[in-house]
């Protein structure tokens, strides 16, 4: 075969970096779009943060025409949010922030503050300022403290005496009854329930640290030999094991679940994260009205000194010009990014306004392809705009996922949303007689009586999803 040249014509797609980017900051929570920020301003000395100087190059939000152009008189900036702080549109159209910047600050001394995190005490310091305190000889305190490391975050002891006696040093001559005796010094220690090895012996600690009342008596016996029939909710063989009235167990069950489980959870350093929302909604005239947050948008800008060399320094500077044309690219794509998620959110708001009315029990259903066909959008689109993205409601802080769910069909033709649906399982089983709980088949009843057809095993699964217990375990007595 001779090689021979041919020439063929064909056509194919080709992302520009700047549709690449665009998607890619589309898809970013805040969060992350922040850091990915910090990158760009890091890496380009065109691009800088506003300082409020009023001489930002990012236009202002498209309020009314993200809303379909029905609110002529959109709110300032300031109105979008209370609690976000002054924000004004300047005479050039610019958006620029009152006060946020340190050029505005008046007294820079009286302004400035310096936080301050709380100190967490840890479970195994707040074991060890208690042993300091106990009057130990030095080798039983140390055998003390050695128990303590030994334990785990829930304060739990996993390692049996036999395991941990081996790793002791033998010159020691410590044994298992040394190790016993040092248990048994931390088991007394607050919080109750600290050392133990299984949870039926942790919630009898908690049990044998409290004044001795009939409750607590009858608790203890509960918990040391019929745990397992308060697990299954066997309250009728109980009351004839025990030997006593509804009444009686009754305080007794309470007293139980009043306990702790897990004692050294309490003295666990739990990370907080906070939720930016970007997005915020609000009712104008009867329509409610979404805004964005002007505290989730970061406020960007061609650094004018950098920029003042470019042009003075015409063709000269090749570097300085990709650049500059980055940093615009960026501009415009950060802007692009909060408009479209103000498109999205006001076409959401609009299909679901009976829930901000009414609340989940007035959810429809809705699917991505409704909204994308509504706005003329791509599908993955609306998937990007909608995951990670947050919605500040008076209903609450919702991500923009919640507002779509798939659909039950009901007996006039219509369709139920999933979320309605939980819902209204919620609040059977709220009004519901702890003596005689609604079973799932009794639920899947009781909803096709208003017209929603839902199969058990259907309800069984949004139970579950809703962390609602089976029947037998809802029983009480």
């Amino acid at each position: 075969m001779k090689p021979t040249l041919q020439l063929k014509l064909s056509q194919h797609l080709t992302l520009t970096p700047q549709l690449q980017q665009s998607i890619k900051l589309l898809q970013l929570s805040t969060l992350e779009l922040n850091q990915e920020l910090e990158r760009f301003l890091l890496e380009n000395p065109m691009l800088e943060r506003e300082d409020g100087d009023g001489s930002d190059f990012v236009p202002p939000p498209a309020t009314a025409a993200a809303t379909g152009g029905e609110n002529e008189n959109p709110p300032a900036a300031s109105e979008q949010h209370p609690d976000a702080g002054p924000a004004n549109l300047d005479e050039a159209g610019e958006w620029s922030s009152a006060g946020s910047g340190s050029s505005n600050r008046d007294d820079e001394d009286d302004s400035d503050y310096q936080e301050f995190q709380a100190a967490e005490t840890s479970l195994r310091d707040h074991l060890d300022q208690q042993v300091s305190l106990s009057p130990l000889s030095d080798r039983d305190r140390a055998l003390v403290r050695f128990i303590i490391e030994a334990l785990d975050d829930d304060g739990y002891l996993n390692q049996s005496l036999e395991e941990l006696l081996p790793l002791l040093p033998p010159e020691l001559e410590y044994d298992l009854d040394d190790l016993s005796i040092a248990l048994h010094h931390v088991q007394n220690l607050d919080p109750a329930g600290v050392a133990a090895r299984t949870p039926q012996e942790c919630l009898s600690l908690q049990l044998r640290a409290m004044r001795p009342t009939p409750a607590r008596e009858l608790a203890l016996k509960i918990v040391d030999h019929h745990l397992e029939l308060l697990a299954e909710r066997n309250f009728v063989r109980l009351k004839r094991l025990l030997g006593c009235d509804d009444d009686a167990l009754r305080c007794a069950h309470l007293l139980i679940c009043s306990l702790d489980p897990h004692p050294g959870s309490q003295h666990s350093v739990q990370e907080t994260r906070y939720i930016m929302p970007d997005v915020v909604v609000r009712k104008q005239r009867g329509r409610w009205v979404v805004t964005l947050n002007p505290e989730a948008m970061p406020k960007l800008r061609i650094n004018s000194l950098y920029a003042s060399i470019l042009q003075q320094n015409r063709g000269s500077g090749g570097a300085l010009t990709s650049q500059l044309q980055e940093a615009r690219w960026l501009i415009k794509n950060v802007q692009q990014r909060f408009d479209t998620i103000l498109r999205v959110s006001q076409a959401i708001v609009d299909q679901q306004r009976q829930f901000f009315d009414y609340g989940e029990v007035a959810m429809r259903p809705l699917t991505l392809r409704e909204i994308a066909d509504q706005l003329e959008l791509h599908e993955s689109t609306v998937s990007r705009v909608t995951t990670q993205k947050f919605m500040a409601t008076p209903r609450g802080v919702f991500e923009l996922k919640y507002f779509f769910g798939s659909h039950v069909a009901t007996d006039t033709g219509g369709a139920a949303s999933s979320t309605a649906i939980r819902a209204l399982i919620r609040q059977l089983v709220e009004a519901e007689d702890g003596k005689k709980p609604l079973s799932d088949a009794k639920i899947a009843e009781l909803l096709g009586q208003q017209g929603i057809v839902v199969a058990r095993r259907t309800i069984a699964k949004y139970r579950e999803s809703l962390n609602i217990p089976p029947v037998s375990l809802r029983k009480t007595i």
